[in-house]
């Protein structure tokens, strides 16, 4: 069995908690049974600290490629360009950004919630207005 199945760049991503669950998981057995691996990751973790930085790791531990919470919302309302609606798709399920679908899941709930109080505000209109109505045409 190959020793390093794991990119520096993925172990890094490992450390910064921003791999999706299932190749966290990947690592995490891994990191249990593999003595190499373990020392490779406290390797790369020591480099990070003494300050050696990549570009990519840059722009992946910076979330450069993660739509703005507004665009997410754009997505969820549909709103977006095909082409930036496609972007957001493979950002979110091709990346699998632990960051961005959970602050999907949030606008989710917010416009869930935004939905029940809509309604509760429009049965609270209409039943005022029908107690108005009803009494004009008792008169």
């Amino acid at each position: 069995m190959d020793e390093s199945p794991f990119t520096d760049q993925e172990l890094l991503a490992y450390l910064d908690e921003s791999l999706s669950i299932e190749l966290m998981s990947q690592v995490e057995s891994a990191l249990r049974h593999s003595d190499t691996l373990r020392v490779r990751l406290a390797s790369l973790s020591l480099q990070r600290n003494e300050g050696v930085h990549s570009v990519g790791e840059i722009w992946r531990r910076n979330r450069l490629s993660c739509p703005s919470r507004s665009q997410l919302g754009g997505y969820l309302l549909e709103t977006l360009s095909p082409d930036y609606l496609k972007f957001v798709e493979f950002h979110l399920n091709q990346t699998g950004c632990r960051y961005c679908a959970a602050n999907l899941e949030d606008l989710k709930a917010g416009l869930s919630k935004a939905s029940n109080e809509t309604e509760r505000r429009r049965q609270k209109y209409f039943q005022s207005s029908a107690g108005y109505l009803s009494a004009k045409e008792e008169d």
